[in-house]
């Protein structure tokens, strides 16, 4: 696939969600659509979950009271259907402003209550590419989110002409996830997170732990990467309590949001706290060649008669199992895109 252009604008969004309200947040998604459209910005990435919002409650309060929270926040989840209800906007959005987004969701499946931590990538002429969902959840999350699989663990072609992947939060420590990216010659890496550095316990050392992996995935992938993540706001932390209760396990702020260049200089950020702004960076991907002369993980560094890598990039779930949207027709399938 021809590029178009090797340098452009890209954007980490460092905002908060209305917390718990899909259609106002689909408004505000379609909102910053547009002001990354006035700034000559060609691909924005959102944080994880940035619809409805994370679900800090999980942290908080003991299972059986959290039923009601998890029965509201299943109807406040996206299904992901070309043009539907939920996404309809959104592409329309995308399509007026030729904006490309990665957007963090919770993905509801259609007509059920199975629920998905999902990135979906929508190019910037509104076509859905595809869905990633997060391998496997964290903790508790667990409580509120299934396990993805390994067909949605690969990189959509955008028009721009370069392939665009990523992953949601400590799906970053599993190496393998990260290593079948690379194996699929990823050149942009969507680094999904929520405010970690909000929560008892994590105060000190959430905001390492991301610049950690997101350099190390810049580096070892040799790709430009754009984190984003949400803050702790009020809606957040008065929802929680109105529905729920006091707690003390998660405060107001947090977030850490950047660009990263391959050998992990920043080009924007980082950007922590309780201040919602679009991280701003030109990326020049024919620096890229310089990165690769010293290492090329999907080429002449990966030693692949030592190191032996595959993953399983079959679908379990059923809708996974048809073409759930719309293809272009350079859209290579996974199987010729996956490792052999």
């Amino acid at each position: 696939m021809a590029a178009k252009t090797t340098k452009f604008r890209v954007a980490a969004v460092h905002a908060a969600p209305v917390f718990m309200d899909k259609a106002a947040t689909i408004r505000k998604v379609t909102g910053l659509i547009e002001q990354a459209a006035v700034d000559n910005i060609k691909l924005l990435v959102f944080p994880e979950t940035f619809i409805p919002g994370y679900p800090y409650w999980i942290e908080c309060y003991p299972p059986l009271k959290q039923v009601g929270a998890l029965a509201k926040y299943a109807e406040e989840s996206v299904v992901v259907e070309n043009n539907g209800d939920d996404m309809g906007a959104i592409q329309d959005a995308c399509r007026s402003a030729g904006v490309a987004i990665n957007l963090g969701i919770s993905e509801r499946i259609a007509g059920g209550y199975t629920l998905f931590n999902s990135q979906v990538t929508i190019d910037s002429d509104g076509t859905i590419l595809g869905v990633h969902r997060k391998l496997q959840p964290t903790y508790v999350e667990r409580v509120v989110w299934a396990q993805g699989n390994g067909s949605t663990l690969r990189n959509w072609p955008l028009s721009l002409g370069y392939n665009l992947g990523g992953l949601a939060c400590w799906e970053h420590t599993m190496n393998g996830a990260r290593q079948a990216l690379l194996m699929q010659n990823q050149h942009i890496h969507a680094g999904a997170w929520p405010a970690l550095s909000t929560m008892a316990g994590f105060e000190a050392v959430a905001d390492a732990q991301i610049e950690a992996l997101m350099k190390a995935h810049a580096l070892t992938a040799q790709v430009f990467v754009i984190t984003a993540s949400n803050f702790v706001d009020d809606t957040c932390l008065d929802w929680m309590r109105d529905n729920l209760g006091e707690q003390e396990f998660v405060k107001a702020g947090g977030g850490w949001s950047s660009v990263l260049h391959p050998f992990c200089s920043f080009l924007a950020g980082p950007h922590t706290g309780a201040e919602e702004k679009l991280i701003q960076a030109e990326i020049d991907l024919s620096q890229l060649a310089a990165v690769k002369v010293w290492v090329d993980g999907a080429g002449h560094y990966q030693r692949p008669e030592i190191l032996q890598f595959s993953f399983d990039a079959k679908p379990h779930w059923a809708d996974e199992k048809r073409d759930r949207f719309k293809r272009r027709a350079d859209d290579k399938s996974v199987e010729e895109e996956t490792t052999k």
